[in-house]
């Protein structure tokens, strides 16, 4: 166990991203940010940094307890990193948000098909 190590390869090892690939392109992307600033994926990372992570509609900010570079079980990813306090209510909030309500456009998949019209058509009368 060292005292630093890659931040793509960190988020990887706990278990951000399914793989090494996708954190990568999301440190470049600039979704990733590491006290509070934009980093490339060769950025090192070591206990006490302060990392926000963004995927999705998901957001993230922890602080980085322990440096491991290999991917290990779930439990183990837990140990590496703890979310603040005001990350964890934001994302509290927003889940109870999604559960009341659903944007109606997400469930669109592009243009409506022909049945899908008519069903419209029907329902407007």
């Amino acid at each position: 166990m060292s005292d630093t190590t890659r931040i793509d390869k960190w988020l990887w090892a706990a278990r951000f991203f399914k793989t090494r690939s996708l954190a990568t392109h999301a440190v470049e992307l600039g979704r990733v940010q590491q006290n509070g600033q934009r980093v490339k994926p060769a950025h090192n990372v070591k206990a006490g940094d302060l990392i926000e992570v963004q995927q999705g509609e998901q957001q993230w900010q922890i602080r980085v307890l322990r440096i491991l570079d290999m991917r290990g079980p779930a439990a183990v990813a837990q140990t590496m990193y703890q979310e603040t306090p005001d990350s964890l209510a934001k994302r509290t909030q927003a889940a109870e948000d999604r559960k009341y309500f659903r944007e109606p456009a997400a469930a669109m998949q592009g243009r409506p098909t022909k049945r899908d019209r008519r069903q419209i058509d029907l329902a407007r009368g």
